[in-house]
């Protein structure tokens, strides 16, 4: 194998340290302690050797850029309802069970156990990671792959240890991640072949059934978010960037509502695109890299993420190639998910420690399919607080199947599948720290305009940015507001470079009496959906709520 070089940092490839054939022999022999016998073991491989047993074993193509390119097979986004929480002494009051699927400590024995046995004599991958920038609140995360290109993945993913760190490495949870394995429901209590298992008390998750990579990354943050806020650091799915003068911004957003394009500006540090705590320093990010979706990229809308996918070490995921091995990042052959996984150092303007002070802003971003909500709005903590336990979101006609029409979707604290405690306790550790650091608290839509998907158009990104920057940089501390009628939330007037018509939205629709019926709907959604926190929460922030024009006449 080849050395790694003496200049290491956090985040490069020189960061590894790479091991000679006596010592892949020795620490070979360490995954006995995980009770694994392979056949063969690659510790700590850096992204060329990882490239070449890609290729070897037929795991994917190098594109015309250098990128990795991959499939997934079946699975090409996470499997949330197979997903599953040992519940045990330690997790038997402490974890949401309403959200989180229950298995037998047994259980997850026998499927331990099944799953070693499957993996021995195998050709495993191994590397040693961390989540988590704030040496103080980071988890040592030690993950085995029977891929070459998930150990890849992951690399990209995580935080790469510095040289002299591999020598006393010692991993606080261990991910093992073996797709052939099939699980068998009534063997190991799960529901389907796929599952993935997590063990709190153990520190150990399984994966088993799926090759999606990104259910890898999602287990470091589901552990993250169980033992942080017993520390009072605050797990947030969230992007996060900093100004010149130290500003720093968290974005906090699902799945397509724009959370790593908005956080990609080049004139701020990104300090992250997913995975950040919040804790007694400011932010920090859980990961070392990017994982941003690919479906209708473009050089010139998103300059800084296409760049990274002409780039070797960039994985991209079930991205289809042309005749010249160029990606067509507007094929959803295989998947409207595509995806690609670079390094944070890939991206010019990234944060070199992962870290930034305490908030000034916070954003919080809905892709409002049904054309209701402003484009921005300033809320109260008390609003804050309540459109982050809302979490909400819409999926539209066309993404998953048997969606024909858009649907409103609810994600507590925009990330319920990732968040093992009941919502009330990320919510209050929220609401405590904005008031704290006096942070501002805004909504974003990155929806629709105009009207509901399929008649209206999406939000123009350059108004987005425009409002962005002028909320994160002052322009709206003075500006003139109207209060929402369905919502109760601030809407600035007018701002500068803006249609004004734009920000009201109730004015860009063709029939009036058409957006209010659909405002009144929406509202009805959220009022519906929050029923199951009112007991949670004191009555500043119930008075939060939105309320319908039918309720209000």
């Amino acid at each position: 194998m080849t050395s790694a070089k003496d200049t290491a940092g956090r985040s490069g490839e020189a960061a590894q340290v790479a091991i000679g054939e006596s010592g892949r022999r020795a620490l070979s022999a360490s995954l006995s302690d995980h009770g694994i016998k392979p056949g063969m073991v690659h510790w700590n491989l850096l992204a060329p050797e990882l490239y070449e047993h890609a290729i070897r074993r037929g795991e994917g193509e190098i594109a015309s850029g250098g990128a990795l390119v991959v499939e997934t097979g079946q699975h090409t986004g996470r499997s949330a309802q197979d997903k599953f929480v040992v519940r045990d002494a330690l997790t038997e009051d402490s974890v949401w069970w309403d959200n989180n699927k229950p298995m037998d400590p047994l259980k997850f024995e026998q499927l331990h156990q099944d799953m070693l046995d499957h993996a021995g004599g195998s050709e495993l991958f191994v590397q040693d990671l961390y989540g988590g920038a704030d040496p103080e609140n980071r988890v040592a995360a030690r993950v085995i792959t029977e891929l070459a290109w998930h150990s890849l993945f992951i690399r990209n993913l995580l935080i790469r240890p510095e040289r002299d760190a591999l020598s006393d490495y010692a991993p606080d949870m261990t991910i093992i991640a073996l797709p052939s394995f099939r699980a068998h429901p009534e063997r190991h209590g799960c529901r389907t072949e796929t599952v993935i298992a997590c063990d709190f008390t153990r520190r150990i998750v399984l994966i088993a059934g799926t090759s999606y990579a990104g259910e890898m990354k999602k287990s470091v943050f589901t552990y993250l978010n169980f033992v942080l806020p017993e520390k009072s650091v605050m797990p947030m799915h969230c992007s996060a960037n900093v100004g010149n003068e130290n500003d720093s911004a968290v974005f906090f957003g699902l799945s397509g509502t724009g959370k790593t394009t908005l956080s990609a500006d080049s004139s701020r540090t990104l300090v992250g695109d997913d995975e950040h705590g919040w804790g007694g320093a400011g932010i920090f990010n859980f990961e070392g890299g990017c994982y941003a979706k690919t479906i209708r990229l473009s050089a010139e809308h998103e300059p800084e993420i296409f760049a990274t996918t002409e780039r070797f070490g960039t994985v991209l995921e079930n991205v289809i190639l042309d005749e010249n091995r160029v990606p067509d990042f507007d094929d959803a052959g295989l998947t409207e998910n595509t995806r690609c996984a670079y390094p944070l150092d890939f991206i010019p303007n990234a944060s070199a420690t992962g870290t930034a002070p305490h908030p000034r802003n916070i954003v919080m971003l809905t892709a409002d399919a049904f054309g209701v909500m402003p484009p921005i709005a300033r809320l109260t903590p008390a609003q804050a607080m309540y459109h982050f336990l809302s979490g909400y979101t819409a999926k539209v006609a066309g993404t998953e199947k048997g969606v024909t029409e858009p649907q409103a979707t609810f994600s507590t604290c925009f990330g319920a599948p990732f968040m093992p405690r009941h919502p009330s306790q990320y919510g209050n550790l929220l609401r405590e720290l904005i008031s704290r650091h006096g942070v501002n608290c805004w909504l974003v839509n990155t929806g629709w305009t105009g009207g509901a998907y399929g008649v209206g158009s999406r939000m123009p990104i350059a108004a987005t940015r425009t409002l962005l920057s002028a909320a994160l940089h002052g322009g709206l501390d003075n500006a003139q507001y109207r209060t929402d009628a369905n919502f109760g939330f601030e809407v600035p007037v007018a701002v500068d470079g803006v249609d004004a018509k734009i920000l009201d939205p109730r004015s860009t629709w063709a029939d009036g009496i058409a957006y209010d019926a659909a405002a009144a709907r929406l509202v009805g959604m959220f009022i519906e959906n929050f029923a199951k926190f009112e007991d949670h929460v004191d009555s500043e922030i119930r008075a939060a709520a939105p309320v319908s024009l039918q309720a209000a006449e």
